[in-house]
């Protein structure tokens, strides 16, 4: 006891950086595809995109070629878009946290391949992607 007393500066120290180390993991970080990744995934190996947006988000602006299912909708309408289970599946959505429960759904159905596009929309529009207007 007296060395959890006389040490407590360490305890704490401990516990500060295995906060910190663990804070990456719990907010997503590293967990989905960059802008260049997602392009790259596209164009070798014809990546479904899926934006979860609401509708009146996704008309404000998308990646190009997405295909808009809400994410309230997504288990009963992601098999009738994406037929393929081997295709890889990006979702997306405008900040990048509705996707990575996107992702996660996904993978439960099934799509093994499916992943977030990290930051969401907001990234891919800092990476100077284009984005269509419905």
């Amino acid at each position: 006891m007296n060395f959890i007393l006389d040490n407590w500066y360490l305890i704490v120290l401990a516990l500060a950086s295995g906060v910190m180390l663990l804070l990456p993991a719990v907010k997503g970080a590293g967990g989905g595809l960059s802008a260049a990744q997602a392009v790259q995934l596209i164009n070798r190996e014809k990546a479904v995109v899926i934006d979860v947006c609401e509708p009146d988000e996704y008309a404000a602006g998308h990646v190009g070629g997405a295909k808009n299912i809400p994410l309230a909708q997504l288990q009963e309408r992601l098999p009738q878009v994406a037929k393929n289970k081997a295709v890889p599946v990006i979702m997306v959505c405008a900040k990048g946290a509705r996707a990575a429960r996107a992702a996660g759904i996904a993978k439960g159905l099934g799509y093994d391949n499916a992943q977030p596009l990290a930051g969401g929309l907001a990234a891919w529009r800092e990476a100077s992607m284009p984005v269509e207007k419905a």
